[in-house]
């Protein structure tokens, strides 16, 4: 066989998976397959395309119901096709299954809702990058509503710490520092001690950037 042929072969067969995983999206969601095309062309082969694949039926499927001629307008437009772009590769990227969900939801979220600023779209998927599985508890864990009867007195990381008996609390006091520079909590006095109440509802915590995020968790 001819030197260049194994490349051919790799070419054929990249150019049949694109394909196919278009032609996926396209017989659910036909006005989604276009930006899809293109941005999947220029994605490598394996398992970063499994990947994308899976983003990618996902998302056919939580839009297979929407009928939206502002939506399908928007999936045109040069802005969503770099968001696109930009989700995709970093979902090929991405190992963790759930964080891959969730930019799956928030593909599905910017298609059904347009109007949301570039540049805060891009803030989101910076955050993305650098968001971990712990990260998600412990937002989980402050969103938690307040338990009954938690005493006289507390203090911010007792209720992290009994809410999260698994992660040792210096890790708990990393990951809250981790979202402040995230600016997604602003909850600077883990270890100052209050109410009872005080110490038990962290809701509070959530900046509305914060907020706006867990919607997508």
């Amino acid at each position: 066989m001819p030197e260049d042929k194994p490349t051919e072969l790799v070419a054929s067969t990249k150019i049949e998976r694109t394909l196919d995983v278009t032609a996926v999206v396209t017989s659910i969601v036909p006005w989604l397959g276009g930006p899809v095309s293109q941005v999947l062309s220029g994605i490598s082969l394996g398992r970063k395309m499994d990947r994308v694949k899976e983003v990618l039926d996902g998302l056919a499927s939580d839009l297979q119901d929407l009928r939206s001629e502002v939506s399908e307008n928007y999936v045109r437009t040069d802005e969503f096709q770099e968001l696109l772009e930009r989700t995709l590769r970093s979902a090929a990227e991405e190992r963790n299954e759930n964080k891959r969900r969730i930019y799956r939801a928030f593909l599905a979220g910017t298609i059904r809702s347009p109007g949301e600023p570039y540049d805060e779209q891009l803030r989101f998927l910076r955050t993305l990058l650098d968001f971990q599985a712990d990260h998600i508890r412990v937002l989980q864990a402050i969103m938690q509503a307040p338990e009954q009867n938690s005493g006289i007195a507390g203090s911010q990381i007792q209720t992290l710490s009994r809410r999260l008996p698994d992660i040792p609390r210096e890790r708990i006091h990393e990951l809250i520092v981790q979202l402040n520079d995230m600016r997604i909590t602003n909850l600077m006095s883990l270890n100052t001690m209050v109410t009872a109440h005080g110490a038990a509802d962290l809701r509070h915590g959530v900046t509305s950037y914060g907020k706006r995020f867990i919607t997508y968790l």
